[in-house]
């Protein structure tokens, strides 16, 4: 093959390629007595595999280095591992776009949370919930569980939205909810960090929440950095105290 050739099988240029050669990353071929550059199999190979680990974000120094390692392997090996990476991307297509089909079924029927898209946990979480009041921390809280369900772990999350989901089953809970939603709402202005107002909330937040989730909360106890710091600096001086308490209640309730 020439180097346009292989530069189209591969699918990158033919710069791409002789940029490959100057880096050492593509040793240069055997040249055809006319001086043209003859590709055979294995190199083609090889130059997948450069693009492979480039496009999954790897320095080209990184490149390098994994290369290296692979030095004085057969082909088949190459060829098994090429083949075991296509078939991982083939499973992660096929997940994405299952998600993405549940996700075009529920924008088509209107159901699409102005948060969304999200898991189909919390999307059951936030159904549960029902309509969301006209409340500026009620869409501020259902921000910020849009956030834990990207951030968090697969299983932290799962254990985060099926203790929050056993508030769903009780609607009392839910009027209790929005109740705390409006003594939050009341803060947002200058109120005062020890107006009363800010502990009565903090302790109707705590009264709210499941047992299994106060029992997480407890033992990890508030989160430090900046992270923390965002959070409570998007509330008012008086809803960032009555968070506080809300979490000092909790942790003296798991003691």
């Amino acid at each position: 093959m020439r180097i346009g050739e292989i530069a189209a099988l591969v699918g990158i240029t033919p710069r791409a390629v002789r940029h490959y050669h100057h880096l050492g990353l593509l040793p240069e071929p055997v040249r055809r007595a006319n001086g043209y550059r003859e590709y055979g199999i294995r190199d083609a190979v090889l130059l997948a595999r450069i693009r492979r680990l480039a496009e999954l974000g790897l320095g080209l120094d990184e490149v390098r280095d994994v290369l290296a390692d692979d030095e004085g392997r057969e082909l088949v090996e190459v060829l098994e591992e090429l083949d075991a990476d296509l078939g991982r991307q083939e499973t992660e297509i096929r997940e994405r776009r299952a998600r993405l089909a549940e996700l075009l079924g529920e924008a088509r029927a209107g159901r699409l949370t102005a948060e969304g898209p999200v898991s189909p946990e919390l999307a059951g979480l936030f159904a549960g919930l029902g309509e969301v009041p006209d409340s500026p921390m009620a869409a501020k809280d259902r921000e910020i569980l849009a956030l834990l369900d990207t951030v968090t772990p697969d299983e932290d999350r799962s254990r985060l939205i099926g203790a929050m989901r056993s508030m769903t089953e009780d609607p009392k809970a839910v009027a209790r909810a929005h109740e705390v939603y409006t003594r939050l709402d009341a803060l947002a202005d200058d109120t005062a960090i020890d107006d009363p107002r800010v502990a009565e909330a903090g302790q109707a937040l705590a009264d709210i929440l499941p047992d299994s989730l106060v029992a997480d909360i407890g033992e990890q106890g508030l989160p430090q950095g900046r992270v923390t710091e965002a959070f409570f600096g998007d509330f008012s001086p008086a809803q960032a105290a009555a968070l506080h308490h809300a979490f000092r209640v909790l942790r003296e309730r798991t003691r």
